[in-house]
């Protein structure tokens, strides 16, 4: 994630900022921008760009924002669409007159929101033209009941998540029982996108080859092998070749978590190198202080230099807090060639689109 300053005072203001807490400024974040602006108000509801690359630009608040205050996008003054480029792409919302659904929905949209902006930010696509055979991204936020069980997941590029996942309690709850180290709602959506996006960069495409060797044939039963899976577990060997034991269940699976990790990765080092955040080396106490880099086109194995150190840092950190480890994960050499793979598709992708 970028670093963002209020236009006005020049406070450090955040992607989940709706007003500077220094001077009071209403704030809204501009998709096609990425940028978080600082605004005055307008006429009839509408919002002026201040000190911005789009300074003087009217927009409207996204109709989450004004309705249910969910929502810090901004939509263009001259968009027909109430709601933002995030918001329009939910199918189903948690039923609203509950209110602790909406703080769940609010949950779900800062998550949503911050992948959305990562997958933008990387040039990868939301919505395919109507003429292709792809998938459109959609989502749906759906609460269980007892006759009608809601499982997270992905299916034909609509992405669904339980609702109950907001629910830090329960989220844990489901770590533990799932014995996983990592559990979050953007860890949900990053995982779940990965197999959004195995349809546009790999499914039916020249790199198919190189993902089996890499990941493994995906034609495989899937049904057998996650029941194989939770009946066995994974192999005894599994962190020498995979970033976590559900890798391990089925290539599309390898892909998802490793796609994941992919996000993980990119995300903190932007946001690092936004801050600049300064590191030493592992292992040399008595070297200078090196200053986070963060370039979404570097050769992934550069970023991983920049990763290494930082991480080790932010684990520490996190212990001398009393806190679990912020990455506990382990990157095997096979790791490394699949987040090179994923990362070249990415690049290759926002180059040349979809070949």
């Amino acid at each position: 994630m970028k670093t963002f300053h209020c236009s006005k005072c020049g406070m450090m203001v955040f992607f989940e900022n709706d007003r500077c807490l220094k001077c009071g400024h209403p704030l809204g974040f501009v998709p096609n921008k990425l940028e978080l602006i600082t605004l005055e108000a307008a006429e009839n509801d509408q919002w002026r760009a201040l000190g911005s690359s789009v300074s003087g630009s009217i927009f409207r608040h996204c109709a989450n924002r004004v309705q249910h205050n969910v929502c810090n996008w901004l939509v263009p003054a001259e968009d027909p669409n109430p709601f933002c480029l995030a918001c329009r792409l939910n199918e189903v919302v948690p039923n609203l007159s509950n209110p602790k659904n909406v703080a769940r929905w609010a949950k779900l949209e800062l998550a949503k929101r911050r992948c959305v902006c990562t997958w933008l930010g990387l040039g990868l696509p939301l919505t395919a033209a109507p003429d292709t055979k792809l998938p459109s991204l959609k989502f749906r936020f759906l609460q269980e009941t007892e006759n009608a069980p809601v499982k997270t997941g992905h299916l034909d590029g609509i992405i669904t998540v339980n609702v109950a996942e907001a629910d830090d309690d329960e989220r844990e709850r489901r770590r533990l029982n799932f014995h996983e180290p990592y559990r979050t709602l953007v860890g949900h959506f990053r995982h779940e996108s990965g197999h959004f996006y195995w349809s546009w960069l790999i499914e039916n495409s020249p790199n198919l080859p190189r993902y089996r060797e890499l990941f493994g044939d995906e034609t495989a039963d899937y049904d057998a092998a996650l029941q194989n899976y939770y009946k066995q577990g994974a192999p005894a060997d599994w962190s020498s070749k995979a970033v976590t034991p559900y890798a391990c269940s089925h290539p599309w699976e390898d892909w998802a978590e490793t796609w994941a990790h992919y996000l993980h990765i990119m995300d903190t080092l932007e946001t690092a190198a936004g801050l600049g955040v300064g590191v030493r080396e592992i292992g040399s106490p008595d070297t200078q202080l090196l200053t986070i880099k963060y370039s979404p086109t570097a050769q992934f194995r550069n970023l991983l230099n920049e990763w290494t150190p930082l991480i080790c840092a932010l684990n520490a950190i996190n212990r001398g807090m009393g806190l679990s480890d912020l990455y506990p994960f382990v990157i095997s050499a096979p790791v490394v060639e699949k987040l090179c793979f994923i990362h070249e598709q990415v690049i290759e992708f926002g180059r040349n689109g979809r070949k």
